[in-house]
């Protein structure tokens, strides 16, 4: 593997990304030194109520792959084979992901899972992780990054050498270079917050489906829970912020949630215990998207995952794409010879598809909470399959894109899935379904075949 002549390399942030990239660079000979705000994960209890469970599909394991660390962290999976979706009725139904037994998706918990990526990365000599150190930013004209010790309450400065970013959707980094004017920031926030929620063990068992992502769509908003290793679920709800009796701000008590839960997932709640003092402490959190423009400062310093791109969770690819981010870094790292042409090269390669994951998550979002009853929705998704079997080389629905193959980028998923939207409009009705003439036509005449699908 090939090392650059500048040797060592500092990582804001040891969450997901940054532990990953230690593991990467490591392995390249770098010596790595990672910055984290927190306390060391191996020591203190997670923060409560901000996991937002993840979900590691293709792409993520394909990087995990690339680091050999996949095989320690097989354990913390939980396999999804698709969307249980259950109606106000109490009616309960499953969508399945994927066509083939290996289209499933995986729970995973995000705290055990930064804990085993840091294990690892401290497997390698050349990888220090300085905990309890938050960065307050980075100064390139004075080559500088600006740390504060949260225990010592001592600032300091160490050299910003190379840097990589990779501090999250709240970015110190690239806060402090926008403040600079160096770079361009803008959020987009939705009006819609989350709020966790536990559904715990019965008897030491999961109380609801295990291989399954459990989703109570009600329009406008909707209740999810993914299953843990313990037997228990994580629920989050996702609301709107104001406006109306479906909003945060009309459940201004932990009774009224529970009335609210009461009525709109009637099922849920008898599984769903501490569902008033939940409401009552776990903390209300936001969603958004950050476009920031550039990632990179020559060969001084990149923002990487979240810190660059941040997304909202609806499609479960915001961690998959840090560790996709992680994975093309390396691979760039094999073919330039210096870090700013590898920065260069590397916002060029994962800014289109970074847009195009940030649209796809905002669209997922309507598509779960709106339409996964819809008779519109499921008569077209029955359609997809039918292509995807008779022309598997062209067809492949957009979600399985994203999710399953890795091999095609996001900005391609999203532009080959805007073209099978009208390829399935054009079907829906009459006798024009998948096994129809006018579908070989379509197909045939619109889209090109993907050589490397599966």
């Amino acid at each position: 593997m090939k090392t650059m002549a500048h040797a060592s390399v500092n990582i804001v942030g040891a969450g997901l990304a940054g532990a990953l990239l230690a593991v990467l660079l490591a392995r390249r000979g770098y010596a790595v030194t990672l910055f984290e705000r927190r306390s060391d994960p191996r020591q203190s209890q997670p923060e409560r109520g901000r996991s937002i469970n993840l979900a590691l599909a293709a792409r993520g394991m394909r990087a995990l792959e690339r680091a050999a660390v996949l095989e320690g962290i097989r354990p913390l999976l939980i396999p999804m084979r698709g969307r249980m979706v259950h109606e106000l009725s109490g009616k309960v139904s499953l969508q399945a992901y994927g066509q083939r037994e290996h289209e499933v998706i995986y729970s995973v918990g995000r705290a055990d899972l930064n804990r085993v990526l840091i294990e690892e990365a401290l497997r390698h000599p050349g990888v220090s992780v300085e905990f309890n150190q938050q960065c307050l930013g980075a100064d390139p004209a004075r080559n500088v990054l600006r740390l504060r010790d949260q225990l010592a309450a001592t600032e300091r400065e160490v050299a910003l050498s190379v840097t990589i970013a990779t501090d999250g959707a709240g970015s110190a980094v690239r806060s402090s270079l926008a403040d600079r004017g160096l770079v361009t920031v803008r959020e987009e926030w939705l009006d819609h917050d989350y709020k966790e929620f536990t559904i715990p063990a019965a008897a030491g068992r999961h109380a609801l489906q295990r291989e399954a992502l459990h989703i109570w769509p009600r329009g406008g908003f909707m209740l999810i829970a993914l299953p843990n290793t313990d037997g228990s679920f994580t629920a989050t709800l996702f609301l709107a912020r104001s406006g109306g009796t479906a909003s945060f701000a009309a459940l201004t008590s932990p009774e009224l949630a529970a009335q609210f839960f009461a009525r709109e997932f009637p099922d849920a709640v008898p599984l769903m215990p501490e569902v008033r003092a939940e409401f009552a402490r776990n903390p209300q959190g936001q969603l958004g998207s950050v476009h920031a423009a550039p990632w990179q400062l020559g060969g001084q310093l990149l923002l990487l995952g979240d810190a660059a791109h941040a997304i909202v969770p609806f499609h479960g690819q915001g961690m998959n794409a840090a560790f996709e981010d992680c994975l093309a870094l390396d691979a760039l790292l094999d073919t330039h010879g210096s870090w700013e042409t590898a920065f260069g090269e590397f916002e060029a390669l994962r800014r289109p598809n970074a847009a195009a994951i940030s649209q796809m998550a905002v669209e997922n979002y309507t598509e779960m909470r709106d339409t996964l009853l819809d008779p519109h929705y499921l008569r077209r998704k029955s359609i997809a399959m039918g292509l995807e079997r008779r022309f598997p080389e062209r067809f492949i629905p957009r979600y399985s894109m994203v999710m399953f193959h890795p091999e095609i980028p996001y900005a391609e998923a999203l532009r080959r899935g805007g073209v099978q939207a009208q390829i399935l409009a054009e079907l829906d009705g009459g006798d024009r379904g998948a096994d129809s003439p006018l579908a070989a036509k379509l197909v045939g005449e619109r889209l090109t075949p993907i050589t490397s699908a599966r």
